[in-house]
């Protein structure tokens, strides 16, 4: 079988998306009908404000951090406003440059941002060729102390945590970002340097990174959820501490990963038979799972079997760990079978071969199954969707196999199932709901007992997943690319986005503290954020 490129992840025009960025006009201006109050804080004091946080903290969007949108970053927008009644300066620990990127006395550790000519999501290397990354945590570090706290990578329990900035503790023991923010303390904390400061109004929105590693890698194990004991430790511990000396401030829930685009933008059918490298295929290949087929009638398993139709779009090949595995049934049924090495005649092999092939497919389809519309794909899984498994197809060679019936059982969402990194099956997206609704409890909770502003981040998600949120006159979406909300890495905010979330939290403080950014119309016109950056901004 011939490499499959389905292009399945996007097909927009240049001219749409020059056109429309999630909007019909940018303008979100109005003219009251009345005259405006003037704007008050209430009892809120934003003279010395602190954000603490991860990635959505410090305004990391396509996939990177870099100086354009952490200068729209959510606390540097609040900022602004707060400075408009006595709040003091905020100074965040800018990059360099707007490739984005990391380096380590020279060498990369961290690659440029995600740029778009119009379509798919590309390196911004692959656009206007090789950069150099100029961020180096070794070199040239930004001189503190900083009021964006905001650490990408970093769990609720690493604001805590000793040494997180220390480069010496590095690759395992540190954060490359975090390095580049503490100076001559390597050693302090997220919270030491945030409390040296002595905030007297904080925003705290973390979480994300305890459940979003287990996500982004397919939950396979590689990243496990975080505990909900040592969660509600760090929770306890940043709010307790941060409001010890008297601080004010506002706190974030974690949204639904599922709800965001890096999980919705993949469909389970991307399979379309009017694919000239995919359909003339589907013949041969329901030929092939035709023998398998029967073995799962045979027993009891009928819903695995695998079929692809010559008229619509095909669900893509998955394994599925929660299925029982009846590898060594399937190897056994088709050995056993008198018409099996007659099948495989069909495709050159001798009959001495039915053992082999008989204990591959064994092996391969044991727990195996079509995509449904419950399972989420990562991002990352358009690129692979269609393609020979090189490494894949070279062990099937070495077991035997001509090196042309090696890659075609090698094609991957086809005649390879894609593994677990790839897809979020239902019982894994159960556990990251379970453990977000743990989590989310845990943060209103604190937030109730101090007193703090509480920003509902989760609810405003799901909205964004499912009706889009207005705001003027255009509406954002969760659509990747075009959807306005979402970056393209799939996962962080737009500036859009973090506009919209700058007004949210405003619209909590009002609640809690009695200020007026929404009355007195100074939150921010959401129309004034790019969604998207140039590739030849530098």
């Amino acid at each position: 079988m011939k490499k499959i490129n389905l292009n399945i992840t996007y097909v927009l025009l240049l001219a749409l998306f020059l056109g429309f960025t999630a909007c019909e006009s940018d303008d979100d201006s109005s003219t009251p009908s009345e005259t405006l109050p003037p704007l008050t804080t209430g009892s809120a004091n934003f003279s010395k404000y602190v954000s603490l946080g991860n990635s959505l903290t410090s305004g990391y969007s396509d996939g990177a951090l870099f100086r354009a949108a952490q200068e729209n970053s959510f606390p540097n927008i609040l900022a602004q406003q707060f400075a408009m009644v006595g709040g003091g300066s905020f100074v965040q620990p800018l990059t360099n440059d707007n490739f984005g990127g990391l380096a380590l006395a020279g060498n990369r550790i961290a690659d440029p941002r995600l740029v778009t000519t119009g379509g798919a999501p590309e390196p911004l290397e692959e656009v206007i060729g090789p950069v150099t990354v100029t961020t180096d945590i070794a070199l040239n570090n930004p001189m503190g102390p900083f009021n964006n706290m905001g650490v990408p990578g970093a769990r609720s329990f690493h604001l805590l945590a000793p040494g997180y900035g220390n480069i010496m503790n590095l690759p395992n023991n540190a954060n490359p970002y975090f390095v580049r923010m503490t100076g001559s303390t390597p050693d302090a904390s997220v919270l030491e340097l945030s409390m040296a400061q002595a905030p007297t109004f904080f925003s705290l929105w973390i979480g994300n990174n305890d459940v979003l590693g287990y996500a982004l890698s397919g939950g396979d194990g590689t990243s496990p959820i975080t505990d909900q004991p040592t969660f509600d430790f760090a929770i306890s511990t940043l709010i307790t501490t941060l409001t010890s000396q008297g601080a004010q401030g506002v706190v974030g829930n974690i949204p639904y990963v599922t709800d965001i685009a890096h999980f919705t933008t993949v469909p389970h059918n991307p399979l379309d038979p009017s694919n000239p490298d995919f359909g003339p295929q589907i013949p041969m290949l329901n030929s092939i799972f035709g023998a398998l087929n029967q073995v799962y009638v045979a027993l009891g398993q009928p819903d695995r079997a695998i079929v692809f139709s010559e008229t619509e779009a095909s669900s893509v090949v998955i394994r599925d760990e929660s299925l029982t595995d009846i590898s060594a049934q399937i190897t056994a049924a088709l050995n056993a079978s008198p018409t099996f090495p007659a099948f495989l005649a069909q495709f050159g092999l001798p009959p001495e071969a039915a053992p082999l092939v008989a204990a591959l497919l064994g092996n391969t389809y044991g727990q195996t199954r079509q995509a449904t519309a419950e399972d989420l794909f990562v991002l990352p899984s358009s690129s692979i969707i269609g393609e020979v498994n090189e490494d894949y197809a070279a062990i099937l060679i070495g077991q035997g196999l001509p090196a042309a019936l090696a890659g075609q059982f090698a094609v991957e969402g086809i005649t390879l199932p894609l593994v677990d990194k790839w897809v979020l099956i239902p019982s894994e997206q159960a556990e990251i709901r379970a453990a977000v609704d743990g989590f989310n409890a845990t943060i209103q909770a604190a937030a109730s007992q101090t007193g703090l502003a509480f920003v509902d981040a989760n609810a405003l998600l799901s909205e964004l997943n499912s009706t889009g949120i207005a705001s003027g006159s255009f509406v954002l979406t969760s659509e990747l690319v075009t959807g306005g909300m979402f970056s393209l890495d799939g996962v962080h905010l737009t500036s859009r986005g973090y506009a919209v979330a700058a007004n949210e939290f405003m619209k909590a403080i009002d609640a809690t503290y009695g200020s007026n950014f929404e009355a007195s119309g100074n939150l921010v016109n959401v129309g004034e954020y790019p969604t998207n950056y140039s590739p030849t901004l530098q």
